[in-house]
């Protein structure tokens, strides 16, 4: 038996500014960059001989760490000489035993409404009956059951909240996530939504990227109205943004564009207006029927288009020809989501690698379509639902996550430079890392370089 314990503040051993990780039988370093086409496999491996508990073979890989950033990684011996030759002595680095486990870089969940109160669990025998998904929000359930707990609830509440998913997702191995507001589709409960995530993250360990996701639905005061969808579409723009802009929390702007929420038009003039006042834009797009989500984001460059359960042939061309240039969207698939919905459909994943585009995974986690904090359950549905390979589901959720943030440059891979967030798994392969579904494979996570949860005897 064991038990994991989070190390608040982190742990460096001794106060030293390195840390050497040795004895691993596997690093995935996702190295050289975006996914895409052929390359989403490309896990960039490096092995050695097997190694025992406490042993590091020469020719096994290292990972040395300074000052919160991978300083290399390379075969043992020969990487110590590099470091001692360079100036870094030995003697201040604290060593970390990998035990013959696996270390990838840090989880990246590029998608997630983390903040909400209350819950919908009796949606689930709903669904059973056959009730669909906007059946339940036209009838006042779904996001706007949530919205008006949300409403209701304290920053206080919701921070207590928040902490305690956050760690269960750091649990789960990941390291950094992007949050939405969108549960409360009024400015005063948005701007509480997106300070609560801004301190979160400013807490730690794990990152935590606000983004605006007030086009998330048409609320209550305003379905009575005959343009009532329009009229919200105005004080999002007129009302919410200004006053997101002005706090400063959001980096991205988020709406739901899909049948029966908004339209493209109304989208693309939500994130248009968005873009002018500093955010970035990304795009629920396509999730329940085609309607245009995706041709959207490839038109507007947004950094990525999430769900994509159901792109129309027009916007999957369009999706490829923004991959050929330099700023693809990358396509966030949402395989949990379709999976507790009880759908059939999934994502078309293989056909997007076939055609180039970048593919990247996410929980999405909510309380009513997708509540999992697990990234590994993510990547092992994708695995059988989407049939990618355990490879391609890797890198969706470390490099190509990270790029679907706009922090591809920071985070996402063991690189020189990068910041040092990494997991520790008590598998020897990452491609055991969906094989065990609801397994506890996490070991030890370190980020910024400084151990933050490790798995200890019990």
């Amino acid at each position: 038996m064991s038990s994991l314990r989070l190390i608040q503040g982190g742990r460096a051993a001794e106060g030293l500014p390195g840390l050497l990780i040795e004895g691993a039988a596997e690093v995935a370093t996702l190295a050289g960059g975006l996914r895409r086409g052929s390359a989403q496999g490309d896990a960039a491996v490096l092995t050695g001989p097997p190694t025992s508990a406490g042993a590091a073979a020469d020719g096994a890989p290292v990972i040395a760490c300074w000052e919160g950033r991978i300083l290399a990684v390379g075969p043992g011996a020969e990487l110590t000489r590099t470091l001692e030759a360079g100036g870094y002595p030995l003697s201040r680095f604290a060593r970390l035993d990998a035990a013959g486990g696996t270390v990838t870089p840090g989880l990246v969940d590029a998608h997630t409404h983390l903040l909400f109160a209350g819950s919908r669990e009796g949606e689930l025998v709903l669904r059973q009956q056959g009730a669909g998904y906007l059946e339940i929000l036209e009838a006042g359930g779904g996001i706007l059951s949530t919205v008006a707990a949300t409403r209701a609830a304290t920053a206080e509440a919701l921070e207590e909240h928040g902490r305690r998913w956050l760690g269960e997702m750091l649990a789960h191995g990941t390291t950094t996530i992007e949050a939405k507001s969108g549960y409360g589709l009024d400015l005063p409960t948005e701007l509480r939504l997106l300070d609560v995530a801004h301190r979160l993250g400013q807490a730690g360990p794990i990152d935590v990227l606000p983004t605006w996701l007030g086009a998330h639905a048409v609320p209550i005061e305003y379905r009575a109205r005959p343009d009532g969808a329009e009229a919200y579409i105005r004080h999002c723009i007129e009302e919410q943004l200004p006053g997101v802009a002005a706090q400063g929390r959001a980096r991205f702007a988020d709406v739901f564009c899909e049948a029966g929420v908004f339209t493209p038009d109304q989208s693309r003039r939500v994130l248009e207006a968005a873009a002018r006042l500093g955010l970035q834009p990304r795009l629920h797009a396509d999730e329940i029927a085609p309607s245009g989500g995706a041709e959207l984001a490839a038109e507007i460059g947004a950094l990525s288009a999430d769900h994509l359960a159901a792109p129309s042939p027009a916007g999957l061309d369009a999706l490829a020809r923004a991959a050929e240039g330099e700023r693809p969207v990358v396509a966030t698939l949402l395989p949990a989501t379709t999976w507790f919905l009880m759908h059939d459909d999934f994502a078309p994943a293989r056909t997007m690698i076939e055609r180039d585009i970048p593919v990247a995974l996410a929980t999405d986690f909510n309380p009513g379509t997708s509540p999992t904090t697990s990234l590994p359950h993510v990547m092992t549905v994708a695995c059988l639902e989407l049939k990618m390979t355990p490879s391609e589901a890797l890198a969706a959720v470390t490099i190509n996550a990270a790029h679907a943030l706009g922090r591809g440059d920071e985070i996402g891979s063991i690189e020189a430079g990068k910041a040092a967030d990494l997991v520790i798994w008590r598998v020897p392969t990452h491609r055991q890392l969906p094989y065990w579904p609801a397994a506890d494979l996490v070991r030890v996570v370190v980020k910024g370089g400084r151990v933050v949860l490790e798995r200890t005897p019990a």
